[in-house]
């Protein structure tokens, strides 16, 4: 059997009268004379196929089709009602998904917060989270895979994504806590010159590679690279080992390992910047909303 389309200022009209059960009544609630109101019911029990009231003078009722239609009818209302709410919160930006992405050192410093007052404002926001490294984030956003990302030393020549610093931070040592140079407060870069180092692969972040290995440079020596990892917290647990010594954001040092000793370096004015990117062209309004969150670089 074919299934009818039901208009919806139909069902609306059929309702009311239900509720009403009575024309004059209805009408005014509706805001309509009586004679469109009639010819809503008759166009609603056309398409039906059946009578939905009885109708006798100074009196109306539901027949068995009206009193069959009736929740459905309510329900269907319901669900319009419903769908127009949902629809308007996330074309408002109060409501919806929203996809990030995040290296995963930035969940000791800024994520922690960053989702908390995002959460605080808008708790009908669904976070989809994905870690990954900054090379990964910055392809996924170009791929609509992921809506923001919180990254390391963005690229500087990149046109079609947006990037505002949250955070910057020194460097600091690497060290087994046997090595030699821990027993120091602070190490000098050049130090390191005769000690493998265990770094994250180029291709996971550039920048950041490239800001590490250049720190050695600038002090007269090229890393010699034994381990690579791709995570931190797996650099961190290599050093343990004794399979190197590394270069490290600050923040590294929250990683809490056996055998692992964080130093500070000098020279000490190098820094590494953590940013928020997201597309430039980006509809979502949930992103400005997060954007709208994001303080300054500390």
């Amino acid at each position: 059997m074919e299934r009818p389309e039901l208009p919806l200022p139909q069902l609306h009209a059929f309702v009311v009268l239900a509720e009403e059960l009575h024309f004059g009544h209805a009408a005014a609630r509706l805001g309509i004379a009586q004679p469109p109101l009639s010819q809503q019911i008759r166009r609603l029990e056309d398409k039906v196929g059946h009578a939905l009231f009885h109708r006798a003078p100074g009196r109306i009722a539901l027949t068995p089709a009206g009193r069959e239609l009736l929740p459905a009818a309510r329900c269907a209302l319901a669900a319009v009602t419903d769908g127009l709410v949902a629809a308007r919160a996330v074309g408002s930006g109060v409501a919806g998904r929203l996809r990030i992405g995040f290296a995963a050192s930035l969940a000791l410093t800024v994520l922690p917060g960053l989702l908390r007052t995002f959460r605080d404002r808008f708790p009908d926001v669904h976070l989809d989270i994905h870690e990954m490294t900054t090379a990964p984030q910055l392809t996924a956003l170009h791929d609509k895979i992921i809506d923001i990302g919180l990254v390391r030393e963005p690229p500087g020549d990149e046109t079609e994504l947006g990037f505002r610093t949250v955070l910057t931070e020194p460097f600091v040592a690497v060290l087994p806590s046997t090595h030699p140079l821990a027993a120091h407060r602070t190490v000098r870069v050049e130090q390191l010159a005769g000690s493998p180092f265990v770094l994250l692969p180029r291709e996971a972040g550039p920048q950041l590679y490239d800001q590490i290995t250049g720190l050695c440079t600038a002090t007269g020596f090229t890393p010699r690279v034994a381990q690579h990892a791709v995570e931190w917290q797996t650099v961190c647990a290599l050093v343990g080992t004794g399979l190197g010594v590394s270069l490290a954001p600050a923040s590294i040092r929250r990683i809490r390992l056996k055998g692992v000793a964080f130093r500070g370096i000098e020279p000490s004015t190098a820094r590494t910047r953590v940013a928020v990117a997201w597309r430039k062209d980006e509809r979502n309004p949930m992103v400005a909303r997060l954007l709208a969150t994001v303080t300054g670089p500390r």
